[in-house]
């Protein structure tokens, strides 16, 4: 049955994706972007669709739509934007998710909250399970987006207790993939950017700090599991993939992938709070959703490499 869906930051990186795969589903697909990091390139092919609409809006304002399902994925999601204009950023999460739980108490939609790995902060538990509270710098430079982000869980969750209201939570591990901004400042399309633009490359620390990357289509496949299922599960779980690679090891391999590439690697000052170790215990989600990521990194960064190169940097 075709449902109406609305995505908050549908135009970004991720929420992209997840448009067109609700499209492809035979949904009625609402874009709701105020393009501060979504690009309209990102959705330029959907335009076409007849089911699909683009909003320009921006979700620290109430919004009044009718619909059966909403993701909210609207924020920043890397340093670079999320620390530019950070008490936005703590709006964006905070009043935006209050504003998207209204309108699903209002009309009655399932929403899905896509929260982060950054609620587990610089973690002492390893791998990261959901029952973890984390370590987070409540008065850091990642704050707004740590904060804004463990904030929003807890709003959903009263708003779940409070009004019974048809809640799902992901927490989102680092995620890469076509459709990323070239300028975002994480890692995966930093190194590829400045491997095709023969730049050096910069590792923050000594490298030895670790990371888990899943591929996009591997985290739709979750979020839309998660958004469907039936069982009663709310999480929240973690979506994400556990093959654990230090930096230094990452830099290494986008070199080894680009190799018209002259790029060397240099190394700065680790920034503050920056977390030594990233991975997901996802045994969660293969026990509730049956679900766990299938693209190895390498393929996964072949068609990331093949994005960059069809895009002017």
């Amino acid at each position: 049955m075709t449902k109406k869906i609305l995505v908050t930051g549908g135009a970004g990186f991720i929420g992209s994706h997840l448009c067109r795969k609700l499209l492809a589903e035979g949904n009625e697909v609402m874009c709701a972007d105020n393009f501060f990091t979504g690009t309209r390139r990102n959705v330029i092919d959907l335009m076409e669709n007849k089911l699909f609409e683009l909003i320009r809006h921006d979700v620290t304002f109430p919004f009044y739509v009718e619909v059966d399902q909403i993701y909210n994925l609207a924020c920043p999601a890397s340093p670079v934007h999320y620390q530019f204009d950070p008490v936005q950023t703590t709006k964006t999460s905070v009043h935006g998710a209050i504003n998207m739980l209204g309108l699903a108490k209002r009309t009655k939609a399932r929403i899905l909250q896509a929260s982060t790995s950054e609620v587990y902060g610089d973690p002492e538990v390893h791998p990261q399970v959901e029952s973890y509270w984390g370590r987070v710098n409540p008065i850091g430079i990642r704050s707004c987006y740590d904060e804004g982000k463990r904030c929003a869980e807890t709003l959903f969750f009263d708003y779940y207790r409070q009004h019974n209201l048809s809640i799902r939570v992901i927490r989102i591990f680092n995620t890469y993939g076509p459709n990323m901004h070239p300028h975002d400042g994480r890692v995966v399309s930093n190194f590829i950017v400045q491997a095709l633009k023969n730049e050096d490359i910069t590792i923050y620390g000594d490298g030895s700090q670790t990371r888990s990357f899943q591929y996009v289509d591997d985290l739709i496949s979750g979020m839309i599991k998660m958004m469907n299922n039936e069982t009663g599960f709310v999480g929240p779980v973690n979506i994400g993939n556990p093959i654990e690679f230090t930096i230094k090891e990452l830099a290494e391999k986008v070199i080894a992938m680009i190799p018209e590439s002259s790029s060397k690697i240099i190394f700065k000052d680790l920034p503050q709070d920056d977390p030594k170790q990233r991975k997901p215990d996802i045994s969660l989600a293969k026990k509730e959703l049956e679900w766990e990521p299938t693209i190895q990194l390498e393929e996964g960064l072949q068609k990331t490499i093949e994005y960059f190169k069809s895009i002017k940097l």
